[in-house]
């Protein structure tokens, strides 16, 4: 089911419209959605789609012309990419659409594949043209090496485009039969990525989805959490340290340092390949006056189903091969699942913030929405226009919100050393009495449930 896609969807039939040929990169991390979206655009078009393997330029080109002898072409045992191509454009009428899937294994094999597609795109000027999609489900690589590794090739990009993590507006469209609590609890786990939407069923409760979609030694989600490192990186003893550790509560370098025993430049060097791959995000604190009442080099999981994986599977692997999952579930998921949410659901309220900026329903036009991360407290939203106009937030998954909590978050802005036009307080529960009466003679001081998101 295509979800949310329209703006990316637009974009490709945008580029296929275009005079002659193009040659676009498409990336994203793994199940984000590539391949329903490829799908639904190559539909009404001529088209042609193949998965890469990890595998020498010369199996690749066997292993692709044998798939186009299947489809009716006569092909040679080993053609070459120029050949392969030629003979899916020549075949239709119109102009086509040529997928290649996880292209970095044959970028990464050989030389032979880029010269071949660029020599391939020019020999089309005098045709209805072709538009090829390279798509890749490795981040890290094609922002950071790509461009080095093909060289001037990189000159014939048509284009890039990105594909990133649904908004949590979507998981609610996705899965009816949720109660709204329910979907801030399936995005925690499962993040704004729809190949892991699929695993869950929203005719069950999240705890019958995470004992029998994930916990469950023959689900898929079983062994997803490690798979989505391991398949990228190399030493994973040393990443599936560093990220347990964070997933510990070991967030800044030091910490990291005293608790792996590894030097502080190897789990930078390590952290800037978790980095690159979207799987740990350095968190940098709004900027404001109150620089000495921050926190620096605060490091987090932000990939949510690794997140998930590392803090309930990981550390208890032995529990998990012995306890029945509802026992597991009992003994190392119950007890703080909904601290673990309240992260996630600080993450909803942003998004619902700047969903009502983007409807023009704020006092004012948001330039820039973050955190505020202080020493003792922090501001879970703080947004602000270019004039200064500033709204802060507290965001309270885990109890009721209470005045007392209004008063400590004036107390934080003011270690911040701001001062705030206007107030928003998000809880999952309720408002005490003093607090609904405060918003009634306030009228910057914004109250918001649940139910509003």
């Amino acid at each position: 089911m295509l979800l949310g896609r329209a703006d990316e969807l637009n974009y490709l039939n945008n580029c296929y419209d275009r005079d002659g040929s193009q040659i676009l990169v498409m990336y994203g991390q793994k199940h984000i959605g590539k391949t329903t979206l490829v799908k639904e655009f190559m539909r009404d078009k001529p088209n042609h789609y193949y998965l890469a393997r990890a595998c020498s330029e010369r199996e690749q080109v066997f292993q692709w012309g044998r798939q186009l002898v299947f489809d009716g072409y006569a092909m040679e045992p080993f053609p070459s990419f120029h050949n392969i191509l030629a003979k899916i454009a020549y075949r239709s009428s119109g102009k086509s659409v040529i997928v290649i899937d996880e292209f970095q294994h044959i970028v990464k094999a050989g030389d032979r594949f880029m010269k071949e597609l660029i020599a391939f795109v020019h020999s089309q000027w005098n045709r209805n043209g072709v538009m090829i999609v390279l798509c890749s489900s490795s981040v890290g690589w094609v922002e950071n090496s790509m461009v080095t590794r093909i060289g001037e090739a990189a000159y014939e990009l048509s284009g890039f485009l990105k594909i990133r993590e649904m908004p949590f507006e979507d998981i609610v469209q996705r899965f009816p039969n949720f109660r709204i609590e329910e979907c801030v609890e399936a995005y925690a786990i499962l993040g704004g990525i729809p190949g892991l939407w699929n695993q869950f069923d929203d005719r069950l409760t999240i705890q019958q989805n995470i004992c029998r979609n994930i916990l469950d030694a023959d689900s898929f989600l079983y062994e997803e959490g490690e798979r989505i490192l391991t398949e990228q990186l190399r030493e994973p003893g040393v990443y599936n340290t560093i990220m347990a550790s964070i997933a510990a509560g070991n967030y800044k370098l030091n910490d990291l340092y005293l608790h792996t025993g590894f030097s502080r430049a190897k789990i930078s060097v390590y952290l800037k390949n978790l980095i690159e791959l979207e799987l740990v995000e350095k968190v940098f604190s709004y900027d404001t006056a109150g620089r000495e009442n921050v926190q620096k080099g605060i490091y987090r999981l932000n990939h949510p189903f690794v997140n998930f994986y590392y803090t309930y599977m990981y550390p208890h692997m032995s529990d998990l091969q012995t306890l029945s999952v509802g026992e597991f579930y009992n003994r190392h998921v119950m007890g703080n699942f909904r601290k673990y949410v309240s992260g996630y659901f600080k993450r909803v309220c942003r998004q619902h913030l700047a969903g009502l900026n983007d409807r023009h329903r704020l006092p004012f036009v948001v330039d820039s929405i973050g955190e505020w991360i202080g020493k003792a407290g922090s501001l879970d939203i703080i947004a602000q226009d270019e004039e200064g106009h500033t709204l802060i937030g507290l965001c309270n998954w885990e109890k009721p919100m209470t005045y007392e909590d209004y008063e400590n978050l004036l107390a934080y802005a003011r270690k911040a050393k701001i001062q705030a036009d206007y107030i928003y307080m998000y809880t999952a529960f309720r408002f005490d009495e003093k607090l609904n009466l405060e918003a009634k003679i306030r009228p910057n001081l914004k109250l918001v449930q649940i139910t509003d998101l």
